[in-house]
């Protein structure tokens, strides 16, 4: 089997990616280890923004002005290509246009908010203004930024068009294939774990934390867990707007208007902490339903929870580009720091450039092998790099538990078996599964996730079910069995 383009993954990144290049006349084969949209894009909230997480003061100073300017740039190309891709192949995916909030928390101080708005108008977002408050219905800002122009979309709406337009162009997506081995060179070519060889041009990497790659990228971003819920309120009782508080976590709110109901879904975000380092995950859904009744009285029920993954890069922006140390033609988009959306597409913007040869101002600041030697991002570069080592010293420690029948019914459990590691789960009968406690990534030992009934790598974020299935790399295989 060949093509001209082989995309892993089937979330925004490899569907906005086949899409583009389809659209250049690029014979595409996306190959997706589940289900469309069954990894990361499936759990996003869908703020689409350009006003950044870690804020135009601190691109600034990584980046100098010019390479805030482009991040502000590319992110307002991502809205507006996706505002495109909607009203050209006629995707019904509710895509609005709204303003976005920025805010202060408890703690917070105007000056925040004051060297915000000079540093996003010397990026060239000169529509940015400082307010009192927002003046929204239902939500008492306090003092704000409005960042007019923003906006949001029904994600699986999106995803299922971009499936119809692609397969429409000529290309093909096989969902529940796993991709074992990925080769750059002429010809590049990847093998499934049933043996199928296909061979292109080119490969993009898209599967929110590349899998193909052992070390490099996985010294230059960390995996953080994010928690979501979705409550109802009364319709036309907030206004639809996005909003987001300067935070450290922060928090990030929108709306989701429900046609022909008396109440609208009130989607609320935040909570992050480093993936498989949280004893109590359960505590972080409970602390951001206390955060959302104090600020929000008018919801009357919580209807759903939810979490999910995001990568965040030791300097900030996130990765798009050719994968460092591998041949030319292997390509990956990572590194979405809370913004997958615009990240994910103009990421696609940028690898449909570099396979066809065209030149893009964004390919510097995106490149996946760039280096930030600047004091922020060389500290916080220490900072995730120790805390993953000492994550190896648990190879050294006794288990959780002595024995299988220490764990509740129900639960998961570490215990120590000579000179290893056991990942033990009981499952509500009593009936006990064991596998590897150690991560096939890169050997650190997993913990127990009680919230989600999953293993989680403390290290590099690889997670898997309570049987050891692989769920997400950048693992690229289930835990191992038990010794």
């Amino acid at each position: 089997m060949s093509a001209d383009v082989v995309i892993v993954g089937a979330g925004i990144a490899g569907l906005t990616t086949a899409y583009l290049l389809g659209k250049e006349g690029k014979q595409v084969i996306v190959l997706e280890d589940g289900e469309i949209a069954s990894g990361e894009s499936g759990r996003t909230t869908a703020h689409l923004s350009n006003a950044l997480d870690d804020r135009y003061s601190t691109l600034e100073n990584l980046f100098g002005q010019e390479g805030a300017r482009l991040a502000a740039e590319s992110h307002g190309a991502a809205i507006d290509e996706i505002e495109r891709i909607a009203l050209t192949e006629k995707i019904a995916c509710d895509f609005s246009r709204l303003d976005g909030y920025l805010f202060l928390p408890a703690n917070g101080t105007s000056q925040e908010l004051a060297d915000e708005l000079k540093a996003a108008h010397r990026a060239g977002l000169k529509q940015v203004e400082q307010l009192a408050d927002a003046g929204v219905q239902g939500f008492k800002t306090g003092e704000c930024l409005r960042f007019p122009n923003q906006g949001q979309f029904h994600i699986l709406k999106y995803l299922h068009g971009l499936v119809d337009a692609i397969t429409a162009q000529g290309g093909h997506i096989f969902t529940h294939t796993h991709v074992e081995t990925v080769e750059g060179g002429s010809p590049a070519r990847v093998i499934t774990s049933e043996g199928v060889a296909v061979t292109a041009q080119a490969i993009v990497i898209a599967t929110n934390t590349p899998f193909n790659d052992r070390v490099v990228m996985h010294t230059k971003q960390a995996p953080y867990r994010t928690y979501v819920l979705a409550a109802r309120v009364p319709k036309g009782s907030i206004t639809k707007a996005l909003y987001w508080n300067t935070a450290d976590p922060y928090h990030y709110i929108r709306l989701q208007e429900v046609p022909e109901a008396s109440d609208d879904l009130l989607i609320v975000g935040g909570e992050d902490h480093k993936t498989g380092q949280e004893e109590n995950p359960a505590e972080r859904l409970r602390c951001l339903e206390e955060w959302t009744r104090a600020h929000f009285p008018q919801i009357t029920s919580v209807e759903y929870q939810w979490s999910g993954q995001v990568m965040e890069p030791v300097d900030c922006l996130g990765f798009a580009g050719r994968n460092p140390l591998d041949k030319d033609n292997v390509y990956l988009i990572t590194g979405d720091s809370g913004h997958g959306m615009t990240h994910s597409t103009l990421g696609a913007m940028l690898i449909r450039d570099l396979v066809m040869d065209r030149p893009n101002s964004w390919e510097k600041l995106y490149d996946p092998g760039r280096v930030t030697l600047k004091p922020e991002s060389i500290k916080e570069f220490v900072r995730e790099n120790v805390n993953v080592a000492t994550e190896y010293t648990e190879l050294l420690t006794g288990g959780d538990v002595a024995k299988p029948e220490d764990i509740p019914a129900g639960s998961g459990a570490v215990l120590r078996r000579g000179i290893t590691k056991v990942a033990v789960y009981k499952a509500a009968d009593g009936k006990v599964h064991e596998c590897s406690a150690i991560c096939p990534h890169l050997g650190c030992v997993v913990h127990w996730n009680g919230l989600e009934s999953s293993w989680d790598c403390p290290c590099h974020g690889s997670r898997f079910d309570a049987f050891g299935k692989l769920l997400m790399g950048p693992a690229n295989t289930d835990l191992a069995p038990a010794e």
